[in-house]
This record gives C-alpha cells, sequence and structure tokens, in this order.
C-alpha cells in the first residue's frame, strides 16, 4: 500500500477578527472533518499543526510545536497567514510567544515561517491586502502578507484568498487544487495574486439583479425592487463567484437576502470602497450582452 503524503499546515494569525477561521470551519462539503482527518485526495493528507484558534493546547508547548513544524519540515509546509502584519514600534501591536524572554513580532514569525513554507495562502482580505486592519487612520502601520513578503525579499509561492470574510469553498478549493495540480501556473491567477476560478467573475456579470440594471431600474430604499447600484451596491466593481456559489450551504448571498455587494474581495477594501451605504464612482460599468 502506498504511503499517504502529508502536507503539515501552520495557521498563522496576525491582526484579525478570526472570521476567517470560523467561515472555514463552517464548511457544508467537504467538511472540515474531511479536510484534516480524511485524505481529502486519495493518498495525500493535510494534517493542521498550529492553529490557535482550535486548539487545545496554549502557551509555550504550542509555540513549541510550531517551531518544531518548520524545522522538520523545511520546504514541505503549507504556511495559512491569516490577518494583517502589524509594523509599528518593532511589531509591538502583535506578537506571537516568546524568544529568550521577549515578545516574538507576528511580522517577524509571518517572514520566518513564510520563508521555509512549500507555498504560503493569505486567507481573508486582511492578509491579502490589509483590509480592515490597515485601514485608515492605520495607527499599527499594518501591510498585507505580500507586501511584508516584498520587503523582506521573500518569493515563497504566495496564493491570495482575499473575502471578509472568505467563503468557506475559496479556501477548501484552494488546497484542494494545490494538493491536486500543484502550485497555480500564472494564467491560474489574477493580477492580484486570486485564482480565477472563483475570483474570475464579477458579482455583477451574475447578480440576480442584473436585468434591472439593464433597464435601468434602480432601488430607492433597500426593500424596494431594483437593482443596488445607486445604494452603493459594489459588485459591478468586484471579483467573486458568490451570485453562483451562494453561501451557508447554498441557502443566500448578501445581494439574495435584500443587502448589497460592499467589495470585501478587493484590493483597498474598506478604504477603497467607501462611503459603503454611497454610490460608487461612475465608471465604464460591464453591459453584457449588448449588441456591438
Amino acid at each position: 500500500m502506498a504511503k499517504t503524503q502529508e502536507y503539515p499546515v501552520i495557521w498563522l494569525q496576525g491582526a484579525t477578527c478570526t472570521g476567517c477561521p470560523v467561515s472555514v470551519l463552517n464548511s457544508v462539503s467537504p467538511t472540515i472533518k474531511n479536510l484534516l482527518i480524511d485524505e481529502i485526495l486519495p493518498g495525500k493528507h493535510v494534517s493542521l499543526k498550529f492553529l490557535a484558534t482550535v486548539m487545545a493546547g496554549s502557551g509555550e508547548q504550542v509555540i513549541t510545536a510550531m517551531e518544531d513544524t518548520c524545522k522538520q519540515h523545511k520546504g514541505g509546509y503549507i504556511l495559512v497567514a491569516e490577518g494583517a502584519i502589524p509594523t509599528r514600534s518593532n511589531g509591538r501591536y502583535c506578537s506571537l510567544g516568546e524568544r529568550n524572554g521577549a515578545l516574538v513580532p507576528i511580522a517577524d514569525r509571518a517572514a520566518e515561517l513564510g520563508s521555509d513554507a512549500l507555498a504560503v495562502i493569505a486567507l481573508g482580505t486582511c492578509a491579502a491586502y490589509g483590509g480592515i486592519a490597515a485601514a485608515a487612520p492605520n495607527a499599527s502601520q499594518a501591510v498585507s502578507v505580500p507586501e511584508l513578503f516584498r520587503s523582506k525579499g521573500i518569493n515563497t509561492p504566495l496564493i491570495n484568498v482575499p473575502g471578509c470574510p472568505p467563503h468557506p469553498d475559496w479556501f477548501m478549493g484552494t488546497v484542494a487544487s494545490v494538493l491536486l495540480m500543484g502550485l497555480p501556473k500564472s494564467e491560474d491567477v489574477d493580477e492580484f495574486g486570486r485564482l480565477k476560478s472563483f475570483y474570475g467573475s464579477l458579482i455583477h456579470e451574475n447578480c440576480q439583479r442584473r436585468a434591472y440594471y439593464d433597464e435601468k431600474k434602480f432601488a430607492k430604499k433597500l426593500s424596494d425592487e431594483g437593482c443596488l447600484y445607486e445604494l452603493g451596491c459594489k459588485g459591478p466593481l468586484t471579483h467573486a463567484d458568490c451570485p453562483n456559489r451562494l453561501w451557508n450551504g447554498g441557502a443566500n448571498w448578501c445581494v439574495g437576502c435584500g443587502g448589497m455587494c460592499i467589495g470585501c474581495t478587493s484590493p483597498g477594501f474598506p478604504d477603497l470602497v467607501s462611503p459603503i451605504y454611497q454610490k460608487a464612482p461612475d465608471v465604464g460599468l460591464p453591459n453584457i450582452g449588448a449588441s456591438k
């Protein structure tokens, strides 16, 4: 019988609300149990070595487990980085564990673990682009994981999985894609490091209220029929497959339940798409299906 190939995972949390792991833990198909206990692909198994949110242990023993994973599986583990990375005051705004009696900034942990990883998944908009943690006035001088890596000259392959929070399928699918086909090629990701299979289309293209936009029927308040663009919907500017994939086990999504797309998968969220409930500046919106 062929030996199962183990992929150790270190899940690092920086400046985060912990919404990202909560979303992933609520995955429906596959479930988080399928991912962590079963062989999600025949002969390949994900072994979660460190995630503070779900670990029973604490303190020095779990820090040691994380560091040992890095040493024993150098170049062979996957780093999941969640949350932005505060850099002000030598990283004192966010730390993880101690070394020689001194706190270790999360920036140092991310750089060390990222340098020796097989690949890095920047999970959530804060990790991928800075997100809410790096929003103005950004008192902690938080940066995204890719920005930290660029500043440190770290070239480990990195995939962004943005969203506030990200859909569990986006994370599960990214992990499965890496295990099944290896690291994505340049043509598999967009200019912002996102897999095109999940972020390749605009929300606007498949929105159930799209026909209202084409008819120029715009809602005046959230309870109205009509396109929500005039009320601040950022669907025409946001790339994700929410209208087709839906959330909460396929139950609904933001626009479907009467809300609007707030552009949470976009680089620059939330500053770039704020104010949320205000129409975005007019841009060249797509008019799919129009005669040429």
